[in-house]
């Protein structure tokens, strides 16, 4: 596990980086909802502590998740068949629709209080977007957002957009659980067993950033870009 440290400009001084690498699902879930409850304990006990942002990384091996709003139609394989595509399925408690997450695909998990940072859940979204947009633009990609549907977008105004981030997220006394799923170098054939986030097939389609640029992307070469543009987005100073 490779952690690095930061020193923001806002009240809470530190955010600790957590690279977890290709790690189950499930154990990162774990990891994630102990640091979670952690920080919110710590608010709990001491309001003006100005305790640890954290932002995990990692990649997992092949699985779709549900989000409390989406609907369970959208998984296209019958859930006694995902050994067949060496896939597992869980329901969770972030927002939005159901998503794949597999190798190749850089998922990141913010669990920020932003009661030191800003308390507006749409300037949040806005910003992982960004974040994402951003990045993009170094690959020499012009990315978006669609009103009314979260996530990033190439294409966004054309007539069959795609979809290469999704994003879901959920927060509990302003500290944010889940976050982001970028697709970097993943097998877009998985998102085959399922309807992603709601999207009609027909109107919208997903992409990776190695489809668009026809080779395959270095995940270190890509993390070193996200951090540095969410940084920039959530107004954090980072010294190394």
């Amino acid at each position: 596990m490779t952690e690095f440290q930061n020193t923001s400009t806002k009240i809470s001084p530190d955010l600790k980086i957590i690279d977890l690498g290709l790690i189950d699902y499930q154990e990162a879930w774990n990891i994630q909802t102990t640091i979670h409850q952690n920080l919110i304990q710590q608010k709990r006990e001491n309001p003006m502590d100005f305790s640890h942002h954290s932002l995990i990384l990692c990649e997992h091996p092949h699985v779709f998740t549900l989000g409390k709003s989406g609907t369970e139609s959208n998984l296209l394989q019958p859930r006694d068949k995902m050994d067949d595509i060496q896939a597992r399925f869980y329901k969770i408690n972030r927002g939005g629709d159901i998503t794949y997450h597999g190798p190749g695909q850089l998922v990141a998990y913010p669990i920020l209080d932003l009661d030191k940072l800003f308390t507006d859940v749409h300037r949040f979204v806005r910003s992982l977007e960004n974040t994402i947009i951003d990045l993009l633009s170094e690959y020499g990609l012009e990315a978006g957002q669609i009103p009314g549907v979260t996530g990033v977008w190439l294409d966004k105004d054309q007539k069959m957009p795609r979809k290469i981030c999704a994003i879901g997220v959920h927060l509990s006394r302003w500290v944010s659980l889940h976050g982001l799923a970028f697709n970097v170098n993943t097998n877009l054939d998985y998102f085959k067993y399922i309807i992603p986030c709601g999207i009609d097939p027909k109107e919208k389609t997903v992409t990776s950033l190695s489809k668009e640029l026809q080779r395959e992307i270095p995940m270190p070469e890509v993390k070193e870009k996200f951090i540095k543009h969410f940084i920039h987005n959530f107004e954090l100073k980072w010294i190394p």
